[in-house]
């Protein structure tokens, strides 16, 4: 049986991290959507043609484009095991896209992990980040601002998988073997198997 996952968090909670290891240790593919609009851009699809003039302008790639991604994304033969959504659904309407699309692959979303880490906590690991690698954009103003959109838009997200019994929080705050190991006992809970 096919494990879906979806996988979220705040910028700077170690997300991209722990989904990596955990698509290698379930040998799944870890599908993130920016990575999946790069390539089609990238390669010069139909799909990237579309999205490649939304993208400079700045502009979010409407979902439908990016659910027609996921979907020839999810049809491919590393996928038909399940896979890791990292950062998709965002919003409760891309959530209901994405279980539609799974529905029609006989699927459906099988754990939702969210890495929690305090807001304070966030900002000091973002603004050391960007003195070390001397990045401008994550000021403690700009790292506050995107915070506060991504707790604006998550909150009602985390409420409807919680509603389904899908949802669960994993303290992102404590060093990357903990986080990990509680990643894997939630997946390992939802599945009831054990994928250790």
């Amino acid at each position: 049986m096919p494990v879906d996952v979806v996988f979220f968090g705040p910028p700077g909670s170690g997300k991209g991290t722990q989904a990596s290891r955990l698509a290698s240790t379930l040998g799944i593919p870890q599908i993130s959507t920016g990575d999946l609009l790069r390539s089609h851009v990238a390669r010069g699809t139909e799909l990237g043609k579309i999205a490649k003039p939304i993208m400079d302008s700045g502009a979010l790639v409407p979902d439908d484009l990016v659910i027609r991604m996921l979907k020839e994304r999810v049809e491919e033969p590393d996928a038909t095991g399940g896979a890791l959504f990292d950062g998709f659904p965002r919003t409760v309407p891309q959530a209901a896209a994405l279980d539609k699309l799974l529905q029609e692959e006989g699927r459906a979303v099988g754990v939702v992990l969210f890495i929690d880490v305090s807001d304070p906590v966030i900002v000091e690991r973002l603004v050391r980040r960007s003195l070390l690698e001397g990045r401008t954009d994550d000021t403690p103003e700009t790292v506050t601002s995107r915070l506060r959109v991504f707790r604006e838009k998550t909150e009602p997200l985390a409420e409807l998988y919680r509603q389904r019994n899908l949802f669960h929080r994993v303290d992102g705050d404590r060093p990357v073997e903990a986080v990990a190991a509680d990643v894997l006992a939630a997946v390992n809970h939802a599945a009831g198997r054990i994928l250790a």
